[in-house]
């Protein structure tokens, strides 16, 4: 489910073309570009999303009550508002994996994973992974015994998804900050694993 690098080579250009074009016709200065981009790197992008994971991981009544209304746990911990408004938490279990999908455009819980990767709005991860969740999966690298069930959400712009990845074995000793440094997007979104730790 990669893009090509011709394909992101010519995404790039466009959104630079576009950029230039607001940025000339005074809508918009490159600074307040360049700000919107630092603030989604590195304030609302998916370092948000790892802490809640990681929170969960520490703290057995916080995932309690994550699980039970994501929405509320996550105000908790000042994350809030634009495009989190209605949060539902998935646990990914040695019997359950979740896997999230926005079929109808690219509905993404920016507020804590930050800009959503291009594979996730291509027309062919939303119309496939709801055929053949397992087959994508695969393409991703995570290959799952038969008897464990996949689940698809669909998101909307009501209902947003985040997965909570199994934590990894041997972290039991890890701080907060360093269990969030084992969560990808992709681990979020259901495409991937939590990482283990260095040995």
């Amino acid at each position: 489910m990669s893009t090509t690098r011709s394909q992101s080579e010519f995404l790039a250009l466009r959104t630079k073309a576009i950029e230039s074009l607001m940025v000339e016709k005074g809508l918009v200065t490159a600074d307040v570009i360049d700000d919107v981009v630092r603030v989604y790197e590195q304030e609302i992008g998916p370092l948000r999303g790892a802490s809640i994971v990681a929170r969960t991981w520490a703290d057995p009544e916080y995932k309690r009550r994550l699980l039970e209304d994501g929405t509320a746990a996550m105000k908790e911990l000042g994350i809030q508002g634009f495009a989190a408004s209605i949060m539902v938490v998935l646990e990914n279990t040695p019997k359950v994996h979740n896997l999230v999908v926005c079929t109808l455009c690219s509905c993404y819980p920016w507020a804590v994973l930050g800009l959503p990767p291009r594979w996730y709005k291509s027309p062919a991860y939303r119309g496939r992974v709801v055929r053949d969740p397992r087959g994508v999966l695969r393409e991703f690298g995570i290959e799952l015994a038969d008897d464990v069930e996949v689940r698809v959400w669909d998101s909307s712009s009501e209902v947003r998804y985040l997965v909570l990845p199994e934590r990894p074995e041997g972290t039991e000793d890890l701080s907060e900050e360093q269990l969030a440094a084992l969560v990808s997007r992709n681990a979020m979104i259901g495409t991937a694993f939590a990482d283990r730790p260095a040995s």
